[in-house]
């Protein structure tokens, strides 16, 4: 069950991301953004699956990428990280609140920081997941 669902988890985690490209190329920055968020959560909750962590119903992007450091046992690398990309990450949280329950525009130059900032989140998990895997 759990292959499954990490694979699941992942999959869709693709699909949010080809869908904030999606969004990139007509311009409509708010949407990519949210996708992104997304994709990010699903890797993130993948990630931590494949680690075998449960994760809270109830998270942030900062608390779930917390939990993956500690089950690295690398918590002080991941929390330096959030340190020092604690503008992106809120950036990225206030993405899904805002596409879901208020009216925000993102600029284009935002919105490539936060799809580069994402990017590097998934490639510092994945060079940190390889390592202790």
């Amino acid at each position: 069950m759990r292959k499954e669902e990490i694979k699941k988890l992942l999959e869709r985690s693709k699909k949010f991301k080809d869908a904030a490209e999606f969004h990139f190329s007509r311009g409509d920055f708010d949407l990519a953004v949210f996708n992104l968020e997304q994709s990010l959560q699903l890797f993130l909750k993948g990630m931590l699956l494949k680690k075998g962590i449960e994760f809270p119903k109830a998270h942030t992007l900062r608390k779930l990428f917390s939990l993956l450091g500690e089950g690295l046992k690398n918590s002080k690398e991941f929390k330096e990280f959030i340190a020092k990309n604690s503008l992106e990450f809120a950036s990225l949280e206030d993405a899904y609140i805002t596409a879901r329950y208020f009216l925000r525009d993102f600029e284009k130059e935002e919105s490539e920081r936060l799809k580069k900032f994402a990017e590097e989140v998934e490639n510092f998990v994945r060079r940190y997941f390889d390592q202790r895997s």
